[in-house]
């Protein structure tokens, strides 16, 4: 399971050599983000997520509820939906990084706490759970997978917003 989520992870790592900070600062479009929002976004979310996990760790209440049918769906394919989710906040609302360092040391902070849990994530009740507004009620095991899930989702919209960037001649 780390594995996976760290492979990730690192393969955004490793896409970030190839941007300079104008590359991923760049907006096609006013609604759509940039390429550096979206790498926010993948960080903020993978946080989020891993917050989740240590909630249902401290959690003392178990939770009889369960995934939705999405949620099941999308942890059977073991794959978030491919369809553009539309956030409750605009676009612009997700800030655009001042360098690439400051994604970098997010992408590693990332990476740190998926190394700390995968030890630990077996000790968590798998009957403490948070909900996830879309899947449904998702335990800390759930919420682990849930970053690689997320984190995949945004790979399919790199590509669109790599071409974007592509077709400006941005270096």
């Amino acid at each position: 399971m780390l594995n996976n989520c760290a492979a990730i992870i690192q393969q955004y790592m490793e896409n970030l050599d190839k941007y300079s900070i104008e590359q991923l600062r760049y907006k096609s479009e006013e609604d759509v983000w940039s390429i550096g929002q979206m790498y926010v976004h993948v960080i903020e979310v993978a946080k989020e997520y891993i917050g989740h996990i240590e909630t249902c760790s401290k959690a003392t209440r178990e939770e009889p509820g369960g995934r939705t049918g999405d949620g099941m769906k999308a942890f059977t394919e073991k794959e978030w939906p491919n369809i553009r989710v539309k956030l409750d906040q605009p676009p612009n609302e997700t800030r655009n990084p001042e360098t690439k360092d400051e994604i970098i040391a997010g992408l590693e902070q990332v990476l740190v706490m998926l190394a700390y849990w995968t030890s630990r994530i077996e000790e968590v009740n798998p009957a403490c759970k948070v909900r996830h507004g879309w899947f449904g009620w998702l335990n800390a095991r759930d919420w682990f997978e849930m970053v690689g899930m997320h984190s995949r989702h945004h790979l399919r919209q790199k590509e669109i917003l790599d071409e974007k960037l592509a077709e400006t001649g941005i270096r």
